[in-house]
């Protein structure tokens, strides 16, 4: 996958409005590794390093925490179905990032701060709605979610009719998935920080997972902490939901898509699910970013509209054979 990963990024570096040859992307390459970035003519630099290189790395960091959150929350909710944008949760995180950019937005820290309390916010509501009768109940956990996204989408409506018209239009583009502008360097580092917390978190929690797919009451009995691992789970979880939705907006279906393909190729164990599952992620979002941009370049398309091509179709074929 990490190979896989690598010749992703090389396309992503060559193909746009202005493609750039093989040869030319090696040679800017290693002239970079070498440290010759003098000898890397203007244009390339500002091409290959300045604008498709930062571009594509906020694209990995994003699909990473997207796939990582879903495979975590599916685990936990023992639910084939569950996923940050399923669940509400990507909503949730926008809004509470929509409510800081419009009330401080000159605190950088403040709007994945604010997207992941939304997160949090959201995930634990739809829990205490999903249970029924002292348990937790697949289907209506479901709806439960489906409810919340409904209801958090008709806020973030509401909240985007007070926005001068100048920001309008910015904001639905990025609603509905950017990966053109990357956040500064300051706050590069803080994603970065914030994507290895969340995802080593639920790391520590794989071997639990695995007893927990038998049953909340028999992974009791073995000896796993339910309430703990639940407590970790969705904390990094929605953490990492609000990181990625604060930078790039809702991108859907990556924590749907991925988890299950991954699954497919190695297996269900989480220690080999979650890794997997992050460079997977990682891999479809650097995709799907390049084929939004040029599909119909010089105009770009939303990226979480390509991701939603794949998505969408998958999860009425799980729904489907759920209800079957």
């Amino acid at each position: 996958l990490a190979g896989v990963l690598f010749l992703v990024v090389l396309l992503a570096l060559k193909l746009g409005a202005v493609p750039i040859s093989i040869g030319d992307l090696l040679l800017s390459l290693g002239r970079a590794a070498l440290g010759r970035t003098e000898q890397i003519p203007t244009d390339y630099r500002l091409i290959v390093f300045d604008l498709r290189m930062p571009r594509i790395l906020l694209g990995i960091l994003v699909g990473a925490a997207l796939s990582v959150a879903g495979t975590g929350f599916q685990a936990l909710l023992r639910n084939p179905l569950a996923d940050p944008y399923v669940l509400g949760v990507s909503s949730g995180a926008a809004v509470g990032a929509i409510v800081a950019l419009m009330i401080l937005p000159a605190i950088p820290l403040m709007t994945p701060l604010a997207a992941f309390l939304g997160a949090v916010a959201t995930i634990t509501a739809v829990y205490f709605l999903g249970r029924r009768g002292g348990q937790l109940d697949s289907s209506t956990l479901l709806l439960a979610g489906i409810i919340s996204a409904s209801f958090l989408s008709a806020v973030i409506m509401f909240l985007m009719t007070t926005l001068p018209g100048r920001d309008l239009r910015g904001m639905a583009f990025w609603l509905m998935g950017d990966l053109s502008t990357p956040p500064a360097r300051g706050l590069l580092w803080v994603f970065i920080a914030g994507l290895v917390v969340g995802v080593g978190a639920i790391y520590t929690t794989a071997p639990d997972l695995n007893l927990l797919l038998t049953g909340e009451r028999e992974a009791g009995h073995l000896g796993v902490d339910v309430v703990r691992v639940k407590l970790v789970v969705y904390v990094a979880a929605s953490l990492l939901t609000g990181l990625a939705v604060s930078v790039s907006g809702a991108i859907g279906y990556v924590g749907l898509l991925v988890p299950h393909v991954m699954r497919m190729l190695f297996g269900s164990d989480h220690r080999v699910l979650i890794p997997t599952s992050a460079l997977g992620g990682a891999i479809a979002v650097v995709l799907a970013d390049t084929l939004a941009r040029t599909v119909v370049a010089p105009t770009e398309l939303p990226v979480g509209a390509m991701t939603a091509l794949a998505g969408a179709p998958l999860f009425i074929y799980l729904l489907r054979r759920g209800l079957g």
